[in-house]
């Protein structure tokens, strides 16, 4: 018996943190679900349905399917639950002492569902409705059950036969990442083929040449390699595998085609359809680079499926901006929390299926943050519960980002004219640190002549926001932030600091310990006085309200979704552009116009140390 109380704490303190990990955010939608509670009440006359049985008979990896039911005991709080794998296994259910204790009959959460009602507002009278939901190839075939009792005790009535893709394992996905030199990107997918049923490799080439083939790495995860629940428990599904070539010695500016295949065992080829990409400026090219930079974006279901109501309400509108603009765009950073998975794991799929038109064509770089990392006694700078119990494996695994170690998830990145150093604020910044090193090796690497424009990044506000939480803190920033890292900025004349984190939009001026060194609002020009300051965090979640009171610093605050495009013409000149993510339209504007000699010129706290010997 003391099993059974030990698990229900456990479920009871999970659920309260994961309540608890944003303060102005909610529940991931499926821990809503009691799923441990659920019985089997199969009613005579109870029936569910969904057609087509069979999907992606032309290729495709996304498709939508109508599911009707009924109920001669409907109620308005019946829901309909989609599960794949389609069986329920009873077997990855918590253990009990008491073998007369009947286990949970199902164990796992659904991946998404509706209520009954949504598209039949008289179901509760009639006891029969349709729904449409939109299905992506997740390796593995689907069911559909009817609920009642609600959410908090749910009573299975009725199941369909399952339904599947053609071919469930098929590589898919493709996201693409820079590699460690200006020269190389990398491929990633997903598919279910482990390496000892098919070799994977991208095949690949300039526009119009012959193709080469490239070898590809595999790797995936376990239930044992997550930190707690619920990804180890009615969170887990298996994440397939995800796979990475490198391809090298790019050419310059030049537009590669690629597929993903998989060489079987039997000597047949499984291949994914084309796409391409723009290799990368040779670092220091005077040409256009546009780079699109935001944070906390999160994912949504274009069905509409009830568990995203008011959760990532802004994701699809930026998602959709973005691919809009895929031809003005070279490429972009996602600057943490990504998927909000919190410990389910099929929402990395839906997240990764999501972001395919973007990340398939330009580099998606990302970083680390609270809801990819953090977990109590995991290692991580944070003792929260917001990874759900991920610790960081999924988004390690399933993304490629050029760090010498994936556990530590920071990284330096050339990009033409950019130099970017992405910090991880999930592990420990401060000075003498490990990363504290890193950031300064990062910073000090820039070649400011070829490269003018220097980036930092990092999830965490570790420089400034007048977030209505920082506000009754009194620092305005994350303790410890700016304390730590103020003076690297300045030294090494950092131009923009990017965080999310904080769900809105905010610019400060530029600043160096607490003090506005320039008084313009938007135009810069001359001696690098101050490192700007912006949050950037309304990719897609709910938003985060102000403090009453703007601090003298702050330039410009906005309370809605959108993305940072900064836009460099050339060695001297930059654009900086804030747009909504709901019009696609800019709402705050800069820009600076600077030469070599002005970032060498001598600032508070930035010169060299000089002697008077002649």
């Amino acid at each position: 018996m003391k099993m059974v109380w030990l698990w229900v704490f456990v479920l009871f303190t999970a659920s309260l943190n994961l309540g608890l990990a944003d303060v102005n955010g909610g529940d991931q939608p499926l821990a809503k679900i009691n799923i441990l509670k659920a019985t089997v009440s199969f009613h005579e006359f109870a029936a569910i349905s969904a057609q087509p049985v069979l999907l992606g008979l032309k290729g495709e990896d996304t498709q939508w399917i109508t599911v009707i039911f009924v109920n001669p005991n409907p109620s308005s709080d019946d829901w309909v639950g989609v599960f794949s794998p389609a069986k329920f296994d009873p077997s990855t259910c918590p253990p009990v002492n008491d073998r007369k204790e009947q286990l949970p009959y199902i164990c796992s959460a659904p991946i998404k569902y509706k209520y009954a009602n949504e598209s039949s507002p008289f179901y509760a009278k009639t006891g029969s409705g349709s729904l449409r939901f939109q299905l992506i190839n997740q390796r593995a075939d689907f069911s559909f059950a009817l609920f009642s009792g609600g959410l908090l005790d749910p009573i299975l009535v009725a199941i369909s036969d399952p339904i599947s893709f053609v071919n469930p394992k098929a590589p898919l996905y493709p996201r693409i990442a820079l590699g460690k030199s200006w020269n190389e990107m990398t491929v990633t997918w997903t598919s279910g083929y482990d390496i000892d049923e098919a070799a994977p490799f991208v095949e690949w080439g300039r526009k119009g040449d012959l193709r080469v083939r490239s070898p590809a790495g595999t790797v995936t995860f376990k239930r044992n390699s997550m930190c707690g629940s619920p990804a180890s428990t009615v969170g887990w599904r298996d994440p397939g595998f995800t796979h990475t070539s490198f391809l090298k010695d790019l050419w310059p500016n030049f537009v590669y085609t690629y597929r993903m295949g998989h060489l079987l065992s039997d000597g047949s080829v499984i291949l994914s359809k084309t796409y391409s990409f723009k290799s990368s400026p040779y670092p220091g090219q005077n040409s256009l680079q546009r780079v699109i930079i935001f944070g906390d974006m999160g994912k949504a279901e274009r069905d509409g499926s009830n568990e995203y109501s008011n959760y990532q309400p802004g994701a699809l509108n930026t998602t959709d901006q973005l691919i809009g603009d895929l031809d003005n765009i070279d490429i972009v950073f996602h600057i943490g929390d990504l998927t909000y998975s919190n410990g389910y794991i099929s929402q990395w799929d839906q997240f990764t299926a999501q972001v395919e038109p973007i990340a398939s064509t330009v580099p998606y770089m990302i970083a680390s943050g609270n809801h990819e990392r953090d977990w109590p006694n995991s290692g991580s700078f944070y003792n929260t519960p917001d990874s759900g119990g991920e610790c960081g494996v999924p988004a390690e695994t399933m993304f490629y980002y050029p760090a010498e170690n994936k556990a530590k998830f920071w990284y330096s990145a050339d990009y033409g004219l950019f130099h970017f150093c992405i910090a991880d604020s999930e592990h420990d910044w401060r000075e003498g640190s490990e990363q504290y090193k890193f950031i300064e090796q990062c910073l000090a690497s820039a070649d400011r002549h070829r490269q003018p424009w220097l980036i930092f990044a990092a999830h965490r506000v570790l420089g400034y926001s007048s977030n209505d939480w920082y506000g009754q803190e009194g620092a305005y920033e994350e303790p410890m932030g700016r304390a730590s890292l103020q003076r690297l900025w300045q030294k090494y004349k950092v131009d923009i600091a990017f965080y999310g984190h904080v769900h809105n939009y905010e610019r400060s001026c530029p600043i160096y310990q607490n003090q506005c060194m320039n008084k313009e609002r938007n135009h810069y020009s001359g001696v690098v006085t101050g490192t700007i300051h912006v949050v950037v965090g309304g990719g897609g979640s709910h938003l985060s309200g102000f403090s009453k009171l703007i601090p003298y610093w702050s330039l410009y605050r906005d309370y809605d979704w959108g993305f940072v495009k900064l836009t460099a013409f050339n060695q001297s000149s930059l654009l900086f552009e804030y747009k909504k993510s709901r019009d696609g339209k800019v709402y705050d504007s800069f820009t600076i116009s600077r030469d070599y000699k002005d970032v060498l010129a001598c600032v508070h706290d930035s010169c060299e140390p000089t002697t008077l010997a002649t």
